[in-house]
């Protein structure tokens, strides 16, 4: 099976041979990993003789496996114009997520919803990052399982479980994210507010 073929099982039929054509051309190494309740997506510049490294969550909706396929070469692309002399997500890396995108929405890959939510967030000049809430809440409505209930809706204090099994204690919103406390091991970690979770039972 061809990089094609896997692609399109995790993003829209039509989107798949553009982004195996990136893949080949920045020759970067891309993995589809395992869900992640931190982040969707990462970039990783080259290093010590290593290439350019993407890898994007298995679990996510093909809408957002594709928004986020996008967003982290466009971080690539920032970074071999300007290595890391620009902030991660400012004007430079909003152009060229903008100029990756074009392609996508010639080719009408995206229902109305989420193309207009894009447009609206590439066209804002106050959305710093790809952690836009609007764009996410666009995207999730799209998924065809939804957890339970979400972060930002829980209550302070309120003990919530992850798909591994693992317990947190909600805590306060600290800028984009909310601190939540880990109870089995006692590390603090910063939960994305659309994060998907389930209710501890028995606390």
């Amino acid at each position: 099976m061809d990089k094609t073929e896997v692609l399109a099982q995790y993003m829209p039929v039509s989107a798949a041979p553009i982004i195996a054509k990136w893949i080949d051309y920045f020759q970067c190494e891309f993995k589809i990993s395992k869900d992640r309740s931190t982040k969707l997506g990462d970039y990783r510049h080259p290093f010590k003789g290593k290439g350019h490294k993407i890898s994007v969550n298995n679990g996510l909706n093909p809408y957002a496996f594709l928004v986020t396929t996008v967003h982290e070469f466009a971080h690539l692309l920032t970074w071999n114009d300007h290595k890391g002399k620009v902030k991660p997500h400012g004007a430079e890396w909003k152009y060229n997520f903008k100029r990756m995108m074009k392609p996508f929405f010639e080719l009408r890959v995206f229902p109305a919803d989420i193309h207009h939510t894009i447009i609206n967030y590439l066209d804002n000049p106050a959305a710093s990052s790809c952690t836009d809430l609007s764009l996410a809440r666009a995207l999730q409505k799209y998924d065809t399982t939804l957890a339970t209930t979400r972060v930002e809706e829980l209550p302070l204090h309120t003990v919530f479980v992850l798909k591994d099994g693992r317990k947190f204690k909600k805590g306060e919103r600290i800028r984009k994210r909310y601190r939540c406390v880990c109870l089995d091991n006692g590390n603090t970690y910063l939960f994305n507010p659309l994060a998907e979770v389930w209710l501890a039972t028995g606390t």
